[in-house]
């Protein structure tokens, strides 16, 4: 299966890197080699959640259990005056976060976050019921003495209207991620969050009924697992997560990588191959297989690089985890599979450079920036964003490659910039535990 990280591509920060050096025991010639990631990107997109979900103190107010019978007590209470700790609350409507945007210049997303008491009278017109069972705990900052819980309004959709005329809209995580600028940490920080939120709302929204008796199940330990309301059954259900492959492969002669097209991508996008790992599958043997059965090419060594969660998919597969990989291939002939590809190609290094343009992820971020402050203006949703904004650095390149946001980017730069290590077959590079450990 080819997996698609994203048709758009977004940041300008791609020239510039940050060195992370490997140190390989078995063969001298590779003690220098390195990975890359790009200056101030200190993780993956929808890596680095500064919100912690697990205390090691039961009796901490923002343990998960203090902080649920606190928001029992709270929910309950007619006053809608803020009390210590300060809990916060994050809307979602069918998988999009709520939000806002300030400034012009360019404009900036924020989540939109309300005090527990202010979102209780936002809700006393509707028909929304807002109770302990809802709300889903995040995880807590103890240093500015707030817990932050998610809730899911799908329900009632007169809240949409209310929230525009307060400058606030529901947003596509993806349009957010493609707007977020990637020097702008605490909108990283938001990302990430955001995704954390929404990959446990839409494990909620899917798991309402234990696969194993079928009766209805109930949200446990504020949210963050599920239990079977049978008491015959009391089946424990924990959030789902899908691992998924991603590989860039690479020839023999480490000239050239291996890339293909979707039929629903953008013209012009070229990205790595991907697909799910299958039950009884080595990560390897799921790289092997993947690459096999879309392009016929036959792999032999494979080489972890990083890892990245990907909260953007289906709904019915709320939070994957991209493992990325570089794989050197044993044979050069391409046999596409046309059920999972539109096609597959080599590409030379300095094509790929090419490929690696910031004039893409600059309109791209500008484009996505914008339609998030317009949406937030109540501007129709049928208006088109992207001819207000024109590369000015010449003519677009005749490829390109998902922006800094996907994992397939770092793959695809890191190799660009020889900071891959040679045919690990040749050498029989064992990578050491903890060597990537700041991506």
């Amino acid at each position: 299966m080819f997996f698609l990280l994203s048709s758009s591509s977004t940041s300008p920060l791609l020239s510039l890197c940050r060195k992370l050096p490997i140190k390989t025991p078995t063969s001298k010639t590779l003690s220098h080699r390195y990975f890359t990631m790009s200056t101030n990107l200190k993780t993956h997109a929808f890596a680095g959640n500064t919100l912690r979900s697990t205390i090691p103190k039961p009796e901490s107010p923002f343990s998960p259990i203090s902080a649920l019978e606190t928001l029992k007590s709270r929910l309950s209470e007619n006053t809608l005056l803020p009390s210590s700790p300060n809990f916060k609350v994050l809307p979602f409507r069918k998988g999009r976060p709520l939000a806002t945007s300030t400034g012009d210049s360019p404009p900036v997303w924020h989540l939109g976050w309300f005090n527990l008491g202010d979102f209780k009278g936002f809700l006393t017109s509707s028909e929304f019921q807002l109770t302990e069972n809802s709300l889903v705990y995040l995880g807590s900052r103890s240093e500015d003495d707030v817990a932050y819980w998610a809730v899911d309004v799908s329900e009632d959709s007169s809240l949409v209207p209310q929230f525009v005329a307060k400058h606030f809209c529901f947003v596509e995580l993806r349009t957010l991620m493609v707007a977020t600028d990637w020097t702008d940490e605490r909108a990283m920080t938001d990302l990430a969050i955001a995704g954390h939120a929404r990959a446990l709302l839409e494990w909620h929204n899917i798991s309402r009924f234990c696969g194993h008796c079928g009766e209805k199940t109930v949200p446990m330990e504020a949210g963050r697992r599920k239990e079977c309301s049978n008491v015959l059954c009391k089946k424990r259900i924990y959030p789902r997560v899908d691992p998924v492959v991603i590989m860039l492969v690479i020839d023999r002669e480490n000239d050239r990588a291996l890339l293909g097209r979707q039929s629903r991508f953008v013209p012009r996008m070229w990205s790595c191959l991907a697909g799910f790992i299958e039950p009884g599958e080595s990560l390897e043997e799921a790289v092997r297989r993947e690459t096999w059965e879309e392009t016929g090419i036959e792999v032999g060594e494979v080489i972890y690089h990083s890892s990245q969660p990907w909260p953007v998919g289906p709904n019915s597969m709320p939070c994957q985890l991209m493992l990325g990989f570089f794989a050197y291939a044993k044979s050069l002939e391409i046999n596409v599979d046309k059920e999972e590809l539109e096609d597959a190609q080599w590409h030379s290094r300095e094509d790929v450079k090419k490929a690696l343009t910031s004039a893409e992820y600059i309109k791209a971020q500008r484009t996505a920036a914008a339609k998030v402050q317009q949406m937030c203006k109540g501007v129709e949703k049928g208006q088109n964003l992207s001819a207000d904004f024109n590369v000015e650095s010449g003519e677009l390149a005749p490829m390109f490659v998902p922006g800094p946001f996907a994992i397939a980017h770092h793959l695809i730069s890191s190799w660009v910039n020889n900071q891959v290590p040679l045919n690990g077959a040749e050498t029989q590079l064992k990578q050491p535990a903890g060597a990537l450990s700041n991506l």
